[in-house]
């Protein structure tokens, strides 16, 4: 109440001193200006109205500062009572500022006659044949060749997952029985599960089954068909060193589409309830012996970013309209806020939404960040340690470009391991806390759907569901 008085008598003061002072910058002399009979009577009281009005907004202004201090004061002392420290400003801001969204169609990109000339046409379908999978929000695990399949279904059942990510094909190959005739011409086909058993097992449980397809970093199979694989401009393999000095097939490749889209056609058939292709990318870093890749004359190509666009449009044709199998790709979390990376392996966040495929799956795993990395006005100096932020502020950062009318579904994969291979003192455990606070993060957001990934298929038991007042481990 002092500092109330203290400001009360300041404002008197102030509305005081107005009064007394020239009525100009031309300083008029104030004792002519309040001569009776010089006409200037009414201007002397007009300016008393004015001064008094000015002080009865001054006390207002004092009032309602005092209110609010108190205000303040007794929150925070209530909740330092209850243990709690009130947050008073957000690390991120949560206010979006929307750029002109880019005009695309929903189902094909504008067209390019470069990229129309240089590869063959798309395929077309009949308007009456396209099938339009009704798109599923997936909350999924991967588990690989399928050896945790048990525990997936327990994990299932009893949490708020609904889904399981399978490999139909990683790195090295096939690990079911297909009967894709590529496949068996390289020989990397094995029995590691029965596709038909695991679909089944799944189905009964009311669980989706994803076909996981590794794309085209595939060193087997650019060993096996070297024309086929990413070459310098002499017609040599070219080996990358970030790639584990291996080659790559080339995305700009039509016979490695077709490869790739038919082992999605026959998982379809089996069943599988939807296909996603994972490495739709060309190779990150530099080149062994620093050869550089040649895919044509400067100027006489399309973009990596509309080589990939292209395989992923040719594959939702193909499977998506075809079979009415939904279509996903996955693609790396760091092209969601850095352009260069985006266009050195061709993954164009903004385009690739808009080939019309199902969903995009950024991996937005924290501890494939760099120590140091800024975004939304924080430093993340060990981004693995902060799990909620960082996945919130990778995803916040992009809201303009994902929700554009037409985009697709975005369903971010989410760290579930421990990423112990960054080094002491960089990294924390990942246990269900941490897993389940980048699933809150995500639903902050209004996102609905991700997938777990853990390499070695490890997941601790919880309901996955973003809920952060209870732990369960």
């Amino acid at each position: 109440m002092r500092l109330f008085a203290r400001l009360t008598y300041s404002f008197v003061l102030l509305g005081a001193g107005l009064y007394n002072c020239p009525m100009s910058e031309n300083n008029i002399d104030n004792k002519y200006y309040n001569k009776p009979g010089n006409g200037n009577s009414e201007l002397a009281k007009l300016r008393q109205i004015i001064t008094v009005l000015l002080s009865v907004s001054a006390l207002l202004a004092v009032v309602l500062v005092t209110l609010g201090i108190t205000k303040i004061i007794g929150y925070v002392k209530e909740s330092e009572a209850s243990g709690y420290t009130p947050i008073l400003a957000t690390l991120v801001s949560t206010t979006v500022t929307y750029t002109e969204p880019v005009v695309y169609h929903t189902e094909q990109l504008e067209a390019s006659p470069l990229a129309d000339s240089y590869w063959r046409p798309l395929p077309e379908l009949p308007e009456e044949d396209v099938k339009v999978p009704e798109h599923v929000e997936v909350k999924a695990l991967y588990i690989g060749s399928c050896s945790a399949i048990d525990k997936a279904v327990e994990l299932c059942n009893n949490s708020e997952l609904n889904a399981v990510v399978i490999d139909l094909k990683n790195e090295y190959g096939l690990p079911y029985m297909s009967h894709v005739e590529t496949a068996k011409e390289i020989g990397y086909v094995w029995d590691a599960y029965d596709l038909d058993a695991i679909i089944e097992k799944c189905h009964k449980n009311n669980i989706r089954v994803i076909g996981r397809i590794v794309s085209f970093n595939d060193q087997i199979a650019a060993k096996h068909f070297p024309e086929r694989a990413i070459q310098d401009a002499d017609g040599n393999v070219v080996r990358f060193s970030n790639e584990g000095n291996n080659p790559f097939l080339s995305p700009y490749n039509e016979d490695n589409w077709d490869y790739l889209i038919e082992i999605g056609i026959e998982a379809s058939e089996h069943g599988v309830d939807e296909i996603q292709f994972d490495y739709v990318r060309f190779p990150a870093g530099a080149t062994k012996n620093k050869v550089k890749p040649y895919f044509g004359e400067e100027g006489q190509y399309p973009t990596k970013a509309e080589a990939v666009n292209r395989f992923l449009q040719e594959a939702r044709i193909r499977i998506q309209d075809t079979y009415g199998v939904p279509v996903s790709a996955d693609i790396f979390g760091i092209v969601l806020t850095s352009e260069g990376d985006a266009q050195i392996i061709g993954q164009d966040f903004a385009t690739l939404g808009m080939t019309g495929i199902d969903s995009c799956c950024p991996m937005v795993y924290p501890s494939h960040y760099a120590l140091g990395t800024m975004l939304g006005g924080h430093v993340f100096k060990y981004p693995d340690k902060e799990p909620y932020l960082m996945v919130y502020s990778v995803l916040h950062d992009c809201q303009a470009t994902y929700k554009q009318p037409g985009f697709t579904a975005v369903r971010p994969y989410l760290q579930a391991f421990t990423a112990s291979y960054i080094g002491k003192g960089n990294y924390i455990e990942y246990g269900y806390r941490e897993i389940n606070s980048q699933i809150k993060a995500i639903k902050d957001l209004g996102i609905t759907e991700f997938i777990l990934w853990d390499p070695s298929c490890k997941y601790p038991s919880g309901n996955y569901d973003g809920d952060m007042s209870v732990e369960t481990d």
